[in-house]
């Protein structure tokens, strides 16, 4: 047999060999490095059998690929510590991810700290003894049996969803320990050069809150400590950054377990911001892109949400109101704003010259999420969003989606963090389709209108089947929290079914009655979520417009602080937001405390600048911005602030 390598050159056998055996032919170095093999484009474990001619590659920790497998065999090591540590624990699934790998257990009680300590401990002796990673194979019977005498009731459930026929392969680490699997691994445990335990949580067996609570280890694994040891410099800086801990330091906002999870509460600092995004968006829509705005109930009865469709699509997600009285309405909290702005348009006769139709709101919706799928101001009950709906004639369509994609670049490039965001194609799913409206030829056609749509404009995008809405396709302009996963934070929906359901319409050229199309879109997504994504991107060094503190004024003494509270009174009257430190401090330790406290700019105040009227401005960016009056200042502060300007030195 005749194998083509990488490179072009080739070498041929006349007897089957293994990949290793291969690899070890070619280069011992090689073989020592090799992770998985690559063959005719398909990664393949080092101990397959190569019988026929091929294309092979030789993958090492070095290919994201085979850094996978390193993980992937970390990952079995780290189940067999915890059973060795832990003989009462179940295993369930435990894949490599894309910065490390995890395992989750069945265990009475949650991992500490210094379990994963043990943990790992007893880990590094698993690798010390080296045992070599076995395959096997057994018939899906014999597997069910299998699993079954070793009390794995997990891995027997997962083998009973395959189908009948199926060959089910195993890998063992010596005697002690064997998992279901389909590979690839290493060789041996030796091949796991450089780990880390990073941390617990809780989840869900499949994901589903129905089903058992699991206990999940999360953890890295690296072909060299170096590497390690900078992914582990990267771990304290994502902590130093996540919202959750960050945003709580700077005291922007909270939670009370006596009020609930997902239903933050904002302090004047976190206020102050929200209310500055909400006045940005508010004025950028109604004065420069053209919308109207709109105050809707936050509740309804059963009826609207029963002709919308979230009745029976969306009730789970919602909550309700009533539900056991006999004697009241049966009422529900706002999912959408839409069902409600609809009838804003109906609520005079259209005409075609009068479309498009684009209403606005800030809209405050609540979503009935599972408690596991909460996290800080990511994922919550209650949020407010600038919310938005365009009825529109179906010529006008690609226009609008246009606009609706300009207005979010917009939005994303004045906060500085349009790099970030990537864009998806958010479908429906044709098997599971019974959660959906409409048929597979009105999804046919709308997803492929937002593809011309992107396509037109040039925008890179993925696909993604089973995440669309009930009612229709989506845009989704997607951005990566500091652990790596995509939060949604712009939507663009386009829905073709909705006006004919309320009965909306307009009036054409012709004098006809005509149904429109509408575009659900928000134009920055929700503010919770967009205040989260800043706290993470700045790590809670806002631009200065956005800063609930723009400038203190920090008095050398007491016996300046007439001055000081002068400037401030001039400061706040341009509409600067300002403070004054007029505590009996040293000057020195009020710098200190200013920095720490991530302020844009300080401005000292003395004795000459009392008696000239100046301020000695510092800042974020130079110890030592210079001299100079009062006035200039505001000048100064008042343009970046009105420009939006996102200043980096």
């Amino acid at each position: 047999m005749k194998i083509t390598l990488k490179d072009g050159s080739s070498k041929e056998y006349s007897e089957a060999k293994s990949v290793i055996d291969i690899a070890f032919d070619i280069s011992e170095g090689l073989a020592r490095n090799a992770c998985a093999g690559e063959v005719n484009g398909e990664v393949v474990d080092l101990r397959t059998v190569i019988d026929k001619d091929c294309e092979l590659n030789i993958i090492t920790g070095d290919d994201p690929r085979g850094l996978r497998v390193v993980r992937h065999t970390a990952s079995h090591v780290m189940a067999e510590a915890v059973k060795r540590l832990f003989p009462e624990a179940k295993i369930t699934i435990g894949p490599a991810i894309e910065d490390g790998f995890y395992y989750d257990f069945d265990v009475a009680n949650p991992f500490s700290r210094e379990d994963l300590d043990k943990i790992e401990a007893e880990m590094k002796k698993i690798i010390k003894e080296g045992n070599k990673l076995e395959r096997f194979e057994l018939p899906r019977e014999e597997a069910i049996k299998f699993m079954e005498e070793k009390g794995e009731p997990f891995k027997v459930e997962l083998i009973k969803d395959l189908p009948e026929d199926s060959v089910i392969s195993f890998y063992s680490q010596g005697d002690g320990f064997t998992d279901l699997c389909a590979g690839p691994h290493l060789m041996s445990t030796k091949g796991i050069k450089a780990f880390k335990l990073t941390s617990s949580s809780m989840a869900y067996w499949r994901g589903d809150s129905n089903k058992a609570r699991l206990q999940r280890i999360y953890g890295s694994a690296f072909t060299n400590k170096d590497d390690l040891a900078a992914y582990l410099e990267h771990l304290e800086d994502i902590k130093m950054r996540d919202h959750n801990k960050l945003g709580r330091d700077m005291k922007i906002f909270l939670t009370a377990d006596v009020i609930g999870q997902g239903l933050p509460l904002f302090t004047p600092k976190g206020t102050k911001m929200i209310m500055k995004l909400q006045r940005w968006i508010e004025d950028l829509e109604d004065n420069e892109w053209g919308y109207v705005r709109t105050r809707t109930p936050l509740m309804a009865k059963s009826d609207l949400y029963k002709i919308s469709g979230h009745w029976d699509h969306y009730m789970d997600g919602m909550f309700i109101l009533n539900k056991d009285s006999e004697d009241k309405e049966l009422m529900a909290l706002r999912p959408m704003t839409c069902p409600f702005q609809y009838y804003v348009y109906m609520n005079e006769q259209r005409s075609y010259r009068d479309l498009p139709y684009r209403m606005s709101e800030t809209s405050t919706l609540f979503r009935n999420e599972d408690s596991g799928e909460m996290h800080g101001l990511t994922r919550v009950r209650q949020f407010t969003i600038t919310e938005g709906h365009i009825v529109l004639r179906p010529d006008q369509a690609e226009e609008e989606l246009t606009r609706c994609v300009e207005l979010a670049n917009y939005v994303m490039k004045t906060l500085g963090v349009d790099q970030e965001v990537t864009y998806r194609l958010s479908k429906w799913d044709p098997v599971n389709n019974e959660k959906y409206l409409g048929d597979e030829e009105y999804w046919n056609n709308s997803q492929q209108y937002l593809r011309d749509v992107m396509d037109k404009n040039g925008i890179r995008y993925t696909e993604a089947e089973g995440e669309a809405a009930f009612y229709g396709p989506k845009i989704d302009i997607q951005a990566k929290n500091v652990y790596g996963k995509e939060d949604t934070m712009v939507t663009i929906q386009l829905d073709c079914a909705a006006a004919e359901k309320f009965g909306m319409y307009y009036i054409d050229e012709n004098g006809d009655k005509a149904t429109p199309w509408i575009i659900h879109r928000t134009s920055m997504g929700c503010f919770e979520r967009t205040l989260a994504w800043l706290i993470e991107h700045y790590a809670g060094k806002f631009p200065t417009w956005l800063c609930p503190e723009q400038v203190r004024v920090l008095p050398i003494s007491e016996k300046y602080g007439d001055y000081a509270e002068e400037v401030l009174a001039k400061l706040k009257k341009n509409g600067i937001d300002a403070t004054v430190d007029n505590r009996s401090e040293k000057i020195g330790k009020k710098i200190r405390e200013t920095r720490n406290d991530r302020i844009p700019y300080w401005v000292v105040v003395g004795e000459q600048e009392e008696a000239e009227k100046l301020v000695a401005v510092s800042s974020r960016w130079n110890n030592n911005e210079g001299q100079m009056s009062i006035d200039d200042f505001i000048n100064q502060i008042s343009k970046e602030i009105r420009e939006k300007t996102i200043r980096t030195e």
